[in-house]
């Protein structure tokens, strides 16, 4: 049975996580163990149950607990169930809720990047993407698109961070992804390296005058292959760039020359997936 709790006030611990904490607190890097995520909407909610994330909470409007968030309570047992009228929650939380529905659930320890890349053979590497939205929109495109994997380096955004998670609509849990490296000084070079030994080519996705046509049958038949996507505006490091094995790029019309890096991502996925 559910334990629904009446909100009065914002002084409810159990609100920490949804109305007090940063990111980075929500992260705890330090103590990854404490670590917490926030997942809006049942649809999103569903897929981190499915993919086995432990429920600690949940805050919703009064109406969706017999609503359309019964199936989401009935499969997470007797966990605090926050709730109020929307206008209250709004007042408390400072923004309306997504579909009326967040849950918070314990971060699981992330996979190390060789465990993540042993069987597969097409992983998407994002460098530096800073911006939620879009690391959301890649993890969907990857996931759908026939990637087996996704590495984040150090300066990249947090997939989990709640707007990614939106945008992902919850295929951030379902497709798995590490972060290749704890500082800057881990990439390009020593995760270039570790790639290498695992089995991949890497093909960075840049405009150059080097750069071959992403439908180049050379780049299909590669048994494994990382596709290496970089930052919004700047794209790929120079010496990313140098370190690649290819440099790809997609051919354009009507003199637009690039594409934002979720579209330039889907484009990449779909044509450099395993045949």
């Amino acid at each position: 049975m559910p334990n629904i709790i009446e909100i009065s006030d914002l002084s409810l611990p159990g609100l920490d996580a949804y109305v007090r904490l940063t990111d980075a607190q929500l992260r705890s890097r330090l103590e990854p163990e404490k670590g917490i995520l926030i997942a809006e909407s049942p649809k999103v909610i569903a897929r981190a149950l499915d993919a086995g994330y432990e429920p600690l909470s949940l805050l919703m409007e009064r109406r969706h607990i017999d609503g359309q968030a019964r199936d989401i309570l009935a499969r997470c047992g007797d966990v605090p169930v926050y709730t109020g009228e929307r206008e209250l929650l709004a007042a408390l939380t400072g923004y309306e809720l997504t579909r009326g529905v967040l849950c918070a659930l314990r971060r699981p320890k992330q996979p190390t990047v060789e465990e993540l890349c042993r069987n597969a053979r097409r992983i998407a590497v994002l460098e530096g993407v800073v911006d939620t939205t879009n690391v959301g929109a890649i993890f969907r495109s990857a996931a759908a698109l026939g990637m087996d994997a996704v590495l984040v380096t150090p300066t990249c955004c947090d997939p989990f961070h709640r707007r990614a998670v939106r945008v992902s609509m919850g295929t951030v849990f379902q497709i798995p992804w590490a972060r290749i490296g704890e500082s800057a000084a881990d990439w390009p070079g020593p995760g270039m390296e570790r790639l290498r030994q695992l089995g991949f080519q890497t093909a960075a996705m840049a405009l150059s005058d080097d750069s071959v046509s992403i439908e180049d049958p050379r780049l299909a038949a590669e048994e494994k292959l990382a596709v290496v996507l970089g930052t919004e505006g700047d794209g790929l490091a120079g010496n990313t760039i140098a370190a690649c094995d290819y440099t790809v790029r997609i051919p354009m019309y009507h003199g637009v020359d690039s594409l934002n890096v979720a579209a330039a991502s889907a484009v990449a996925f779909w044509q450099l997936r395993a045949r």
